[in-house]
Protein backbone atom coordinates (compact mmCIF):
# COMPACT_ATOMS: atom_id res chain seq x y z
CA UNK A 1 0.00 0.00 0.00
CA UNK A 2 2.74 2.26 0.95
CA UNK A 3 4.77 1.23 -2.26
CA UNK A 4 1.39 2.77 -4.56
CA UNK A 5 0.79 5.70 -2.84
CA UNK A 6 4.72 6.10 -3.57
CA UNK A 7 3.59 5.81 -6.86
CA UNK A 8 0.55 7.63 -7.36
CA UNK A 9 2.47 10.23 -5.42
CA UNK A 10 5.41 10.30 -8.19
CA UNK A 11 2.99 10.02 -10.94
CA UNK A 12 1.06 13.33 -9.89
CA UNK A 13 4.14 15.45 -9.03
CA UNK A 14 5.38 14.51 -12.62
CA UNK A 15 2.11 15.60 -14.34
CA UNK A 16 2.15 18.44 -12.33
CA UNK A 17 5.39 19.65 -13.13
CA UNK A 18 4.50 19.04 -17.07
CA UNK A 19 1.34 21.19 -16.89
CA UNK A 20 3.49 23.72 -14.92
CA UNK A 21 6.07 23.75 -18.35
CA UNK A 22 3.29 23.69 -20.63
CA UNK A 23 1.97 26.60 -18.81
CA UNK A 24 4.86 28.15 -18.51
CA UNK A 25 5.41 27.98 -21.93
CA UNK A 26 2.25 29.38 -23.09
CA UNK A 27 2.35 32.20 -21.35
CA UNK A 28 5.87 32.78 -22.60
CA UNK A 29 4.48 32.47 -26.54
CA UNK A 30 1.14 34.52 -24.86
CA UNK A 31 3.93 37.38 -23.75
CA UNK A 32 5.55 37.20 -27.19
CA UNK A 33 2.24 37.20 -28.87
CA UNK A 34 1.06 40.88 -27.67
CA UNK A 35 4.23 42.44 -28.39
CA UNK A 36 6.41 40.56 -31.23
CA UNK A 37 9.77 40.18 -30.45
CA UNK A 38 12.35 42.34 -31.96
CA UNK A 39 13.79 39.52 -33.96
CA UNK A 40 10.33 39.47 -36.01
CA UNK A 41 11.04 41.06 -39.34
CA UNK A 42 9.12 43.90 -40.71
CA UNK A 43 7.95 41.50 -43.06
CA UNK A 44 6.06 39.56 -40.91
CA UNK A 45 4.21 42.69 -39.76
CA UNK A 46 3.20 43.36 -43.68
CA UNK A 47 2.31 39.65 -43.95
CA UNK A 48 0.07 39.50 -41.41
CA UNK A 49 -1.40 42.68 -42.68
CA UNK A 50 -1.75 42.32 -45.94
CA UNK A 51 -3.67 39.18 -45.49
CA UNK A 52 -5.72 41.17 -42.94
CA UNK A 53 -6.84 43.92 -45.46
CA UNK A 54 -7.98 41.50 -47.76
CA UNK A 55 -10.11 39.34 -45.74
CA UNK A 56 -11.84 42.52 -44.39
CA UNK A 57 -12.42 44.26 -47.51
CA UNK A 58 -13.35 41.36 -49.45
CA UNK A 59 -15.77 39.53 -47.40
CA UNK A 60 -18.45 42.00 -47.08
CA UNK A 61 -18.00 43.62 -50.12
CA UNK A 62 -21.37 43.27 -51.19
CA UNK A 63 -22.49 45.37 -48.09
CA UNK A 64 -20.17 48.20 -49.40
CA UNK A 65 -21.92 48.37 -53.20
CA UNK A 66 -25.37 48.83 -51.19
CA UNK A 67 -23.56 51.69 -49.02
CA UNK A 68 -22.18 53.06 -51.96
CA UNK A 69 -25.72 53.58 -53.86
CA UNK A 70 -27.49 54.63 -51.23
CA UNK A 71 -24.97 57.56 -50.43
CA UNK A 72 -24.07 58.36 -53.85
CA UNK A 73 -25.81 61.93 -55.12
CA UNK A 74 -26.94 62.85 -58.85
CA UNK A 75 -26.41 59.69 -60.92
CA UNK A 76 -28.37 57.02 -62.03
CA UNK A 77 -27.65 54.68 -58.85
CA UNK A 78 -29.06 56.97 -56.71
CA UNK A 79 -32.55 55.24 -56.37
CA UNK A 80 -33.83 55.35 -53.47
CA UNK A 81 -34.20 51.96 -51.31
CA UNK A 82 -36.03 51.34 -48.52
CA UNK A 83 -33.27 48.92 -46.83
CA UNK A 84 -30.56 47.37 -47.25
CA UNK A 85 -32.56 43.72 -47.76
CA UNK A 86 -34.63 45.64 -50.89
CA UNK A 87 -31.38 46.82 -52.04
CA UNK A 88 -29.74 43.72 -52.34
CA UNK A 89 -32.60 42.10 -54.15
CA UNK A 90 -33.09 45.31 -56.34
CA UNK A 91 -29.25 45.05 -57.59
CA UNK A 92 -29.34 41.30 -58.28
CA UNK A 93 -32.71 40.96 -60.19
CA UNK A 94 -31.93 43.78 -62.45
CA UNK A 95 -28.12 43.54 -62.21
CA UNK A 96 -27.38 40.11 -61.60
CA UNK A 97 -26.06 38.79 -58.38
CA UNK A 98 -21.98 39.37 -60.10
CA UNK A 99 -22.77 43.05 -59.99
CA UNK A 100 -22.62 43.00 -56.23
CA UNK A 101 -18.76 41.93 -56.88
CA UNK A 102 -18.24 44.88 -58.99
CA UNK A 103 -14.84 46.23 -58.84
CA UNK A 104 -13.71 43.93 -56.01
CA UNK A 105 -10.45 43.39 -57.47
CA UNK A 106 -9.60 46.92 -56.96
CA UNK A 107 -10.14 46.24 -53.40
CA UNK A 108 -7.58 43.17 -53.49
CA UNK A 109 -5.02 45.20 -55.42
CA UNK A 110 -5.07 48.15 -53.16
CA UNK A 111 -5.96 46.86 -49.73
CA UNK A 112 -3.01 44.08 -49.51
CA UNK A 113 -0.12 46.76 -50.01
CA UNK A 114 -2.39 49.19 -47.92
CA UNK A 115 -2.97 47.07 -44.98
CA UNK A 116 0.15 45.88 -44.68
CA UNK A 117 1.85 49.19 -44.45
CA UNK A 118 -1.02 50.51 -42.23
CA UNK A 119 -0.03 47.57 -39.58
CA UNK A 120 3.55 47.33 -39.99
CA UNK A 121 2.77 51.63 -39.06
CA UNK A 122 0.62 50.80 -36.21
CA UNK A 123 2.83 48.50 -34.57
CA UNK A 124 5.91 50.42 -35.01
CA UNK A 125 4.09 53.63 -33.69
CA UNK A 126 2.52 51.66 -30.95
CA UNK A 127 5.73 50.51 -29.33
CA UNK A 128 7.33 54.16 -29.63
CA UNK A 129 4.29 55.88 -27.95
CA UNK A 130 4.00 52.74 -25.46
CA UNK A 131 8.20 53.76 -24.34
CA UNK A 132 7.01 57.38 -24.26
CA UNK A 133 5.04 56.34 -21.49
CA UNK A 134 6.82 54.22 -19.60
CA UNK A 135 6.55 50.98 -21.01
CA UNK A 136 2.78 50.97 -20.19
CA UNK A 137 0.14 49.88 -23.29
CA UNK A 138 -3.17 51.32 -23.32
CA UNK A 139 -6.36 52.40 -25.09
CA UNK A 140 -5.02 55.57 -26.19
CA UNK A 141 -1.47 55.00 -27.53
CA UNK A 142 -3.67 52.46 -29.66
CA UNK A 143 -5.76 54.72 -30.90
CA UNK A 144 -3.02 57.22 -31.31
CA UNK A 145 -1.08 55.00 -33.52
CA UNK A 146 -4.38 53.82 -35.52
CA UNK A 147 -5.00 57.23 -36.76
CA UNK A 148 -1.18 57.97 -38.03
CA UNK A 149 -0.75 54.03 -39.37
CA UNK A 150 -4.29 55.78 -41.99
CA UNK A 151 -2.44 58.52 -43.03
CA UNK A 152 0.15 56.48 -44.52
CA UNK A 153 -1.99 53.81 -45.47
CA UNK A 154 -4.58 55.81 -47.38
CA UNK A 155 -1.79 57.24 -49.57
CA UNK A 156 -2.16 54.10 -51.07
CA UNK A 157 -5.46 52.92 -51.13
CA UNK A 158 -7.11 56.13 -51.86
CA UNK A 159 -6.56 55.90 -56.01
CA UNK A 160 -8.10 52.05 -55.50
CA UNK A 161 -10.88 53.14 -53.33
CA UNK A 162 -11.67 55.89 -56.21
CA UNK A 163 -12.06 52.87 -58.74
CA UNK A 164 -14.11 50.67 -56.02
CA UNK A 165 -16.81 53.25 -56.25
CA UNK A 166 -16.87 54.37 -59.97
CA UNK A 167 -17.01 50.36 -60.63
CA UNK A 168 -20.29 50.02 -57.63
CA UNK A 169 -22.46 52.46 -59.57
CA UNK A 170 -24.72 51.07 -62.15
CA UNK A 171 -25.18 52.79 -65.71
CA UNK A 172 -20.93 53.58 -65.74
CA UNK A 173 -20.07 51.41 -68.92
CA UNK A 174 -17.11 50.52 -66.85
CA UNK A 175 -15.50 46.92 -68.58
CA UNK A 176 -13.01 46.09 -66.05
CA UNK A 177 -10.67 48.08 -63.24
CA UNK A 178 -8.22 48.93 -65.73
CA UNK A 179 -11.13 50.32 -68.41
CA UNK A 180 -12.36 52.16 -65.51
CA UNK A 181 -9.03 53.44 -64.81
CA UNK A 182 -8.07 54.90 -67.89
CA UNK A 183 -11.21 56.28 -68.35
CA UNK A 184 -11.14 58.32 -64.94
CA UNK A 185 -7.65 59.60 -65.72
CA UNK A 186 -8.82 60.53 -69.26
CA UNK A 187 -11.90 62.20 -68.80
CA UNK A 188 -11.10 64.12 -65.25
CA UNK A 189 -6.98 63.60 -64.59
CA UNK A 190 -4.99 62.51 -62.26
CA UNK A 191 -6.40 64.78 -59.49
CA UNK A 192 -9.65 62.63 -59.44
CA UNK A 193 -7.58 59.46 -57.70
CA UNK A 194 -6.88 62.26 -55.29
CA UNK A 195 -9.73 64.75 -54.46
CA UNK A 196 -10.78 63.05 -51.99
CA UNK A 197 -7.83 62.02 -49.61
CA UNK A 198 -7.98 65.00 -47.15
CA UNK A 199 -12.01 64.08 -46.80
CA UNK A 200 -10.48 60.41 -46.52
CA UNK A 201 -7.94 61.39 -43.74
CA UNK A 202 -10.82 63.60 -41.91
CA UNK A 203 -13.10 60.09 -41.76
CA UNK A 204 -10.43 57.48 -41.60
CA UNK A 205 -8.01 59.49 -38.88
CA UNK A 206 -11.62 59.47 -36.16
CA UNK A 207 -12.52 55.89 -38.01
CA UNK A 208 -9.26 54.27 -37.14
CA UNK A 209 -8.29 55.95 -33.60
CA UNK A 210 -11.90 54.77 -32.58
CA UNK A 211 -12.02 51.58 -33.58
CA UNK A 212 -8.07 50.79 -32.39
CA UNK A 213 -8.93 52.22 -29.45
CA UNK A 214 -11.90 50.54 -28.60
CA UNK A 215 -10.90 47.44 -29.70
CA UNK A 216 -7.94 47.54 -27.74
CA UNK A 217 -10.25 48.72 -24.59
CA UNK A 218 -12.86 45.76 -25.87
CA UNK A 219 -9.97 43.06 -25.77
CA UNK A 220 -8.37 43.81 -22.39
CA UNK A 221 -12.12 44.21 -20.53
CA UNK A 222 -12.82 40.89 -22.28
CA UNK A 223 -9.60 39.05 -21.80
CA UNK A 224 -7.38 40.61 -19.58
CA UNK A 225 -5.14 38.11 -19.33
CA UNK A 226 -3.94 39.10 -22.56
CA UNK A 227 -3.56 34.86 -23.99
CA UNK A 228 -4.48 34.23 -27.82
CA UNK A 229 -8.51 34.12 -28.07
CA UNK A 230 -10.09 34.00 -31.09
CA UNK A 231 -13.69 34.76 -29.70
CA UNK A 232 -12.60 37.91 -27.82
CA UNK A 233 -10.99 38.90 -31.01
CA UNK A 234 -13.99 38.83 -33.07
CA UNK A 235 -16.36 40.14 -30.55
CA UNK A 236 -14.12 42.92 -29.71
CA UNK A 237 -13.47 43.60 -33.38
CA UNK A 238 -17.11 43.02 -34.31
CA UNK A 239 -17.67 45.85 -31.55
CA UNK A 240 -15.32 48.50 -32.64
CA UNK A 241 -15.88 48.35 -35.70
CA UNK A 242 -19.82 48.89 -35.81
CA UNK A 243 -18.77 51.89 -33.13
CA UNK A 244 -16.36 53.68 -35.62
CA UNK A 245 -18.87 53.11 -38.67
CA UNK A 246 -21.61 54.65 -36.98
CA UNK A 247 -19.99 57.53 -35.79
CA UNK A 248 -18.44 58.46 -39.30
CA UNK A 249 -20.67 57.92 -41.74
CA UNK A 250 -21.44 61.73 -42.17
CA UNK A 251 -17.85 62.01 -43.20
CA UNK A 252 -18.67 58.67 -45.32
CA UNK A 253 -21.14 60.62 -47.20
CA UNK A 254 -19.03 63.19 -48.05
CA UNK A 255 -16.33 61.08 -49.22
CA UNK A 256 -18.73 59.25 -51.46
CA UNK A 257 -19.91 62.31 -53.45
CA UNK A 258 -16.52 63.32 -53.76
CA UNK A 259 -15.21 59.97 -55.12
CA UNK A 260 -18.11 59.17 -57.42
CA UNK A 261 -18.68 63.15 -58.94
CA UNK A 262 -17.35 62.35 -62.24
CA UNK A 263 -20.05 59.88 -62.80
CA UNK A 264 -22.91 62.31 -61.62
CA UNK A 265 -25.40 64.06 -64.24
CA UNK A 266 -25.58 66.64 -61.79
CA UNK A 267 -23.26 69.70 -62.63
CA UNK A 268 -23.18 71.16 -59.17
CA UNK A 269 -22.07 67.66 -57.76
CA UNK A 270 -19.31 67.83 -60.47
CA UNK A 271 -17.87 70.58 -59.83
CA UNK A 272 -17.48 69.65 -55.95
CA UNK A 273 -13.95 69.57 -55.03
CA UNK A 274 -13.77 69.49 -51.20
CA UNK A 275 -15.30 68.15 -48.10
CA UNK A 276 -17.34 71.45 -47.18
CA UNK A 277 -18.75 72.34 -50.83
CA UNK A 278 -19.69 68.24 -50.71
CA UNK A 279 -21.23 68.70 -47.49
CA UNK A 280 -23.39 71.88 -48.71
CA UNK A 281 -24.33 70.21 -52.04
CA UNK A 282 -25.87 67.01 -49.14
CA UNK A 283 -27.48 69.44 -47.04
CA UNK A 284 -28.84 71.28 -49.94
CA UNK A 285 -30.21 68.13 -51.42
CA UNK A 286 -31.08 65.64 -48.88
CA UNK A 287 -31.51 67.82 -45.80
CA UNK A 288 -29.60 66.24 -42.23
CA UNK A 289 -30.78 62.81 -43.09
CA UNK A 290 -28.35 63.02 -46.11
CA UNK A 291 -25.62 62.60 -43.71
CA UNK A 292 -26.82 58.78 -42.60
CA UNK A 293 -27.42 57.42 -45.45
CA UNK A 294 -26.18 54.05 -45.61
CA UNK A 295 -25.23 53.85 -42.09
CA UNK A 296 -26.77 50.42 -41.64
CA UNK A 297 -24.86 48.77 -44.44
CA UNK A 298 -21.65 50.41 -43.74
CA UNK A 299 -22.29 49.21 -39.83
CA UNK A 300 -23.51 45.48 -41.18
CA UNK A 301 -20.27 45.89 -43.51
CA UNK A 302 -18.06 46.93 -41.38
CA UNK A 303 -18.80 44.66 -37.94
CA UNK A 304 -17.73 41.71 -39.44
CA UNK A 305 -15.13 42.83 -41.69
CA UNK A 306 -13.41 44.11 -38.57
CA UNK A 307 -14.15 41.22 -36.60
CA UNK A 308 -12.69 39.13 -39.37
CA UNK A 309 -9.20 41.52 -40.06
CA UNK A 310 -8.39 41.87 -36.33
CA UNK A 311 -9.04 38.03 -35.92
CA UNK A 312 -6.76 37.35 -39.44
CA UNK A 313 -4.21 39.82 -37.92
CA UNK A 314 -4.11 38.58 -34.55
CA UNK A 315 -4.20 35.10 -35.86
CA UNK A 316 -0.61 35.87 -37.94
CA UNK A 317 0.94 37.40 -35.00
CA UNK A 318 0.35 34.65 -32.72
CA UNK A 319 1.29 31.81 -35.46
CA UNK A 320 4.78 34.05 -35.64
CA UNK A 321 5.19 34.22 -31.84
CA UNK A 322 4.87 30.73 -31.62
CA UNK A 323 7.27 30.11 -34.26
CA UNK A 324 9.55 32.57 -33.06
CA UNK A 325 9.59 31.05 -29.37
CA UNK A 326 9.96 27.41 -30.88
CA UNK A 327 12.85 28.53 -32.64
CA UNK A 328 14.64 29.93 -29.75
CA UNK A 329 14.48 26.91 -27.53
Amino acid sequence: MPLTQSKESTTATHQHQQNQQQQNASAEIEYDYEELPETSPLTMHLIAGAAAGIMEHSVMYPFDIVKTRMQVVGSPSSMVYSGVTHALKVITSTEGIRSLWRGVMSVVLGAGPAHAVYFATYEQTKKILTNAAGGNANSLAAGAAGGVATIVSDALMNPFDVIKQRMQLSGTGYRNIADCTIKVFRNEGFRAFYVSYPTTILMNMPFQSIQFGCYDLFRRTLNPSGSYSPTTHVVAGGLAGAVAAALTTPIDCCKTLLQTRGASADLEVRAASSMMTAAKIIYRKQGMSGFLRGMRPRVIANMPATAISWTTYEYFKWMIARRDSQQNK
